[in-house]
């Protein structure tokens, strides 16, 4: 059984004549001297005529190619395929394989044409065979060549693309596919299924850097760029690839190259982006960010001609919130801080932290004064609301300086320290303000430095000087102790203010070597007037916060000191601020112990003034507390000063402890405090500072009054 339009040999019983086509002479002999292998067939294609090259390629007579037909020299792949082509009745242009004589099979190009008659009936085929076995050799290593390293490409875990881009035509290897999810029905095979896949904002840099491949500019193409994958995500890939052949004008034919998936090292350097220039805390850009928006921001501005502010902002109190409810708990409220300073802004304003409680804020552009004042007070109303940390409550507030661009500044520095120098007068007048900078404080500032550049030279020239201000016992009207106080004398300026050089020696830590400076001489004047004078003669010194944040080793050296000159602890009275306990933490109050366990006395300065003062009592053994002159100044009969002052002294009382009211300048004064159990009083109306030499004859002349009284 032959299969439907199978070319075959003729029926059993049929002369082989009978399928041939009877050629005329000249036509045969025509037919014999082409030097192709040249055929014709009959209309069902059945073998009918082959030329003597084709007779000779086969090893067969003629008779026998006709009888026998196609099989005699055709695999039975190709017969398959022939046999599809007949009944098309269109011209063959077909690779097919032919066995030769020697029974080898070779690869032939089958090219073959209908012959009509005139009517348009068929009557025949007429085709030949050209040997194009070299070609197709070459093109079958190409091939085994591609798939070698297509597949080692993709044991790399990369997915490869090969594109014929004459064609339009984008194959995709299996691994390609599986990196974005998709199976292969789902992407057709052509360039633009990934190019609309990938995501829109990399399109334009990936065009580019293909054409610049394309023209010859680059080596290769190489782009990093996202692709939508099955599931909605966006996958980074590396595309890397390479022309592989052009035309003759050079233009590109194919194309081929890998996708590397890139996906995590892209989130590790969104991660180190993101830690570089945001703080992990509050989520808010860190300084290095914040200069890099302030840079952009001064540049258009300039190119504008607009004005922008930049805000320095301080969290008051905020110490006490971390040393009294925990540094968990502080860490909630800079976070809830950074909130409300943030929903304070406009939306093309930036805040950022720049360590600790500080934030600097970045408002861009600005008009005029009230446009910044009607941010920062929303600001600083926000910040002073009460803080829900956990089920506790706490309270800070907001301190702002402001400078502005271009008036205070035109440079990142310039601006910042302006913004400082604004937020140390904010402070300074009471905090949970505003200040501006000024031109007055920036000359303030530089005679802050250069006072401090003097300072540091003012020791070793011999223009400090410890002076002392007697401390009245209000009983008995004696001196019998008094305050160690640290003055200058500049060389030019003449006398300058401890409220001015003070702060300057603290910022600067000048404070250390001063402080033990005024402590030396103070154990010094008192190990004298104890031996020679009173043996019970205490002098008080002033110690800095500073000094207790500085220096852990300090009350060993003091004590030795002490102990060297032959006193008692209690012979110096270490003067404090509730500042120190405030925001000393617990490194202070260390120290603060030590020195009490130590025997020194311990005396609580400015008492009343400070924040939350009566909790302090509890937990530190003070020995003596100062009332400030502010409380001394109002004191009147029936007044609310002289019931503070009154309600002072009985808790003091009450929990052991002495008290001295300070800045006494009147008799009236002097006399309501005794009323009301004053224990001692500093101040003008008994003596103003002194040098040691004046109070020792101050001293030496009270004792000998004292000798002369009739007992």
């Amino acid at each position: 059984m032959h299969r439907p339009h199978e070319p075959s040999s003729p029926a059993a019983g049929t002369p082989a004549e009978a399928a041939s086509v009877k050629l005329p002479a000249l036509a045969r002999q025509w037919l014999d001297q082409l030097p192709e292998l040249v055929w014709l067939a009959n209309a069902q294609g059945q073998l009918s005529a082959c030329s003597c090259p084709l007779r000779a390629y086969v090893g067969r007579p003629e008779a026998d190619l006709i009888a026998q037909g196609w099989r005699c020299f055709m695999p039975a792949e190709e017969l398959a395929t022939l046999a599809q082509a007949w009944p098309t009745r269109q011209a063959l242009n077909v690779d097919l394989r032919l066995r030769n004589a020697q029974g080898e099979l070779r690869w032939h190009l089958c090219l073959a044409r209908p012959l009509l008659d005139s009517d348009g009936s068929l009557q025949g085929w007429m085709g030949s065979f050209v040997d194009i076995d070299a070609r197709k050799r070459s093109e079958t290593q190409l091939r085994e060549t591609d798939a070698v390293w297509k597949l080692a490409l993709e044991s790399t875990g990369d997915g490869v693309w090969d594109w014929r881009i004459d064609e339009g035509i984008e194959t995709f290897s299996p691994r390609y596919l599986q990196m974005y999810g998709y199976d292969p029905d789902e992407i057709a095979e052509r360039p633009e299924s990934f190019d609309q896949l990938t995501h829109p904002d990399d399109v334009p840099a990936m065009e580019r850097d293909r054409m610049e491949h394309f023209e010859g500019r680059t080596p290769s193409y190489v782009n990093e760029h996202r692709v939508r994958c099955k599931d909605g995500s966006w996958k980074w890939v590396l595309s890397r690839g390479m022309v592989i052949a052009r035309d003759d004008l050079g233009r590109p034919l194919r194309m081929v190259g890998t996708h590397t998936d890139i996906t995590a090292r892209k989130e590790a350097e969104v991660l180190i982006w993101q830690q570089a220039n945001f703080d992990p805390l509050t989520g808010l850009p860190n300084r290095r960010m914040l200069r890099d928006r302030l840079e952009r921001a001064i540049r258009r501005a300039r190119e504008q001609g607009t004005q922008l502010a930049v805000l320095f902002i301080d969290l008051d109190h905020f110490k006490e919130v971390n040393d009294t409810l925990g540094h968990g708990k502080g860490d909630q409220l800079l976070q809830q801080a950074a909130q409300r300073i943030r929903d304070s802004l406009r939306p093309a304003d930036v805040v950022a932290r720049m360590g600790g409680d500080e934030f600097t804020v970045l408002l861009s552009p600005v008009s005029d004064h009230e446009e910044i004042e009607s941010i920062v007070q929303l600001l600083i109303e926000r910040v002073a609301s009460p803080f829900r940390l956990e089920g506790e409550r706490a309270f800070v507030s907001a301190s702002v300086g402001i400078s502005l661009f271009p008036d205070d500044g035109e440079h990142i520095e310039a601006l910042f320290k302006h913004a400082d120098q604004a937020l140390y007068v904010a402070k300074d007048a009471g905090r949970n303000r505003y200040a501006y900078f000024t031109p007055a404080l920036q000359r303030a500032a530089q005679n802050r430095m250069r006072l401090g550049n003097d300072l540091r030279d003012a020791l070793a020239a011999e223009n400090l000087q410890v002076v002392y201000q007697p401390i009245v016992d209000l009983r008995r009207g004696r001196v019998c102790k008094a305050e160690a106080l640290v003055r200058w004398h500049h060389p030019e300026r003449g006398p300058v203010s401890p409220a001015e050089f003070i702060p300057i020696a603290e910022s600067s830590g000048l404070i250390l070597e001063i402080g033990e400076w005024v402590f030396r001489q103070a154990v010094r004047d008192v190990q004298r007037w104890r031996a020679e004078i009173d043996e019970q003669f205490q002098v008080s010194v002033n110690k800095s916060p500073v000094q207790f944040h500085s220096e852990s080793g300090m009350h060993t050296r003091w004590l030795r000191q002490v102990v060297e000159a032959g006193l008692p602890g209690d012979a110096v009275s270490l003067e404090i601020t509730e500042g120190l306990l405030l925001e000393g933490g617990d490194g202070a109050s260390q120290q603060l112990m030590a020195l009490r366990r130590a025997g020194f006395s311990v005396a609580l300065d400015d008492f009343g003034t400070g924040y939350s003062s009566l909790s302090y009592l509890q937990h530190y053994e003070i020995d003596c507390l100062k009332i400030d002159r502010a409380f001394v100044h109002e004191l009147e009969p029936g007044s609310k000063a002289l019931a503070l002052c009154r309600a002072i002294i009985t808790m003091a009382h009450e929990l052991g402890m002495s008290v001295v009211a300070e800045g006494v300048e009147t008799a009236h004064q002097r006399d309501l405090l005794a009323s009301i159990g004053c224990d001692l009083g500093q101040g003008f109306f008994f003596a103003r500072p002194m040098p040691a030499q004046a109070l020792e004859a101050l001293l030496r002349q009270q004792r000998g009054e004292q000798d002369l009284t009739p007992e």
